[in-house]
């Protein structure tokens, strides 16, 4: 049995279990885009059947984009995860592309985006956190209270974070198996008091108004922008490689298990709704609040309280995972040279990346009081979905060039497998770049701005040798 507290020669440790790296995909993909993404998707498709499509084709994008991961985690299990999979394969530019993206936009708005939902539901229990009460406000510079909230809410965890790997790992246990209760627990409602008007109108006009070909394949590819967003950050278990026990069959198995899982609750949640809900109560639910409607129809008023804090749960959880795993790319960018030095730095006691941790959460703290967090996860979609492109497109680069590289899992299905996931992932590129241009562009600006940081970094660190 592997040695459960060895620790790396960075030191990191090996204190995570197959259980512990199974809940952080799980509970990194699962926030509150489940409970309010399906209303955007219901109108962009316009069908029960393209609904449910949407769902599934995410759910087998995701899986194939796991399973192919396995292979590139298990031959590298290492800090920064994807970083380092981009680096080897191509060059350190791509890999700092990757991270300079991720510590930008996607992982720290991402924490923003969830951290503010948090306090949003928060307020309907206790008012006070209202994104309309300000603590001060001078023109459009303020502090609401909903923003306090996500702020504090952001910097206790990221403090739970700093106290050491196993309690942020206790914590994403417990709150991920909460809140898959929960999605269960709704699952259950949808399947056992189904509405029998919702139910004729939605199965038994299951395609009506579809037209097949070109028209379904783009309602489908913009419509997943959102159902991407809210399947994504499962690979963020891969930026823990270092510190995973028996990482060559944990990081795969956990990123199977943890994907299929949550996207078999995900496709569940949505024939629970259009088993309650009309397609046209989904389109026009309050808020976009599927998830409160839909409750609403078995429970009544008490629904709105018990989505609230199934939102909560889930999106605190939601936010651990991503603030444990995130810090840790950060911290493989600056030993390679590529971030500030003291972010390298670990803890000596406690083994954790602190620094790391620190200027990731002030970052985030910086996008919540900007606003802005959920335009730019808006504008990234494009840019997440490229890089996991690269990614997949790697796991062929090294088996070419790097042939003896040792392999303990491969990748199933290969080359069949990643080469679908190649050609549906770039069809949506296409279709998003065509139909979604103001999307688009940004996410690549945003990227591309990070060529000449990764020189002037490089000229840093050779100036300081």
């Amino acid at each position: 049995m592997p040695d459960t507290t060895t620790e790396t020669k960075t030191g990191l440790i090996r204190g995570l279990g197959l259980l512990d790296a199974t809940t952080i995909v799980m509970g990194s993909m699962i926030g509150s885009g489940i409970f309010i993404v399906p209303a955007d998707i219901a109108r962009q498709t316009g069908s029960p059947g393209l609904v449910l499509a949407t769902w599934a084709v995410t759910a087998l994008l995701t899986l194939a984009a796991a399973l192919t991961y396995g292979e590139l985690a298990a031959a590298m299990p290492r800090a920064g995860g994807q970083y380092v999979y981009l680096r080897e394969a191509y060059s350190p530019l791509f890999g700092f592309l990757y991270g300079w993206t991720l510590f930008l936009v996607i992982q720290t708005g991402t924490i923003a985006a969830v951290a503010v939902a948090f306090a949003k539901f928060t307020g309907i229990f206790i008012p006070w956190f209202s994104e309309s009460r300000y603590l001060f406000r001078a023109g459009p510079i303020g502090v609401s209270t909903q923003q306090l909230l996500a702020i504090g809410v952001l910097a206790f965890l990221t403090w739970v974070n700093t106290r050491g790997l196993r309690t942020g790992a206790v914590v994403q246990n417990i709150f991920t198996i909460t809140k898959v209760g929960a999605l269960l627990g709704l699952i259950a409602l949808g399947f056992l008091f189904s509405n029998p008007e919702a139910v004729e109108r939605n199965y038994g006009n299951l395609w009506d108004g579809v037209e097949w070909g070109w028209f379904a394949v783009k309602a489908v590819a913009v419509a997943m922008v959102g159902s991407l967003f809210s399947s994504d950050a499962w690979n963020n278990v891969t930026f823990t490689g270092e510190e995973v026990r028996n990482p060559r069959r944990n990081l795969p198995l956990a990123l199977g298990l943890g994907v299929t899982v949550v996207s078999a609750l995900y496709l569940a949640c949505n024939v629970s709704y259009l088993n309650l809900l009309p397609l046209e109560a989904m389109q026009t639910a309050a808020e976009d609040r599927v998830g409160t409607a839909a409750v609403s129809m078995v429970l009544g008023p008490a629904a709105v309280q018990l989505m609230a804090v199934a939102i909560m749960v889930s999106t605190f959880g939601c936010m651990n995972g991503m603030i444990l795993a995130g810090a840790r790319v950060y911290y493989a960018m600056a030993r390679d040279g590529l971030f500030f030095r003291r972010v390298a730095e670990v803890h000596p006691k406690r083994h954790t990346p602190v620094t790391s941790l620190v200027i990731q959460c002030f970052w985030a703290c910086v996008l919540t009081l900007s606003g802005t967090y959920s335009d730019l996860l808006d504008y990234v979609i494009f840019a997440v979905l490229l890089f996991y492109i690269l990614t997949i497109a790697g796991v062929f680069v090294l088996r070419r060039r790097r042939p003896d590289m040792p392999r303990p899992y491969r990748a199933i299905g290969y080359p069949l497998v990643p080469a679908a996931y190649l050609g549906a992932a770039g069809l949506i590129e296409v279709v998003l770049l065509l139909y979604k241009p103001d999307y688009t562009w940004p996410g690549l600006i945003i990227v591309l701005l990070g060529i000449p940081v990764y020189y002037v970094w490089r000229r840093r660190t050779a100036g300081g040798r």
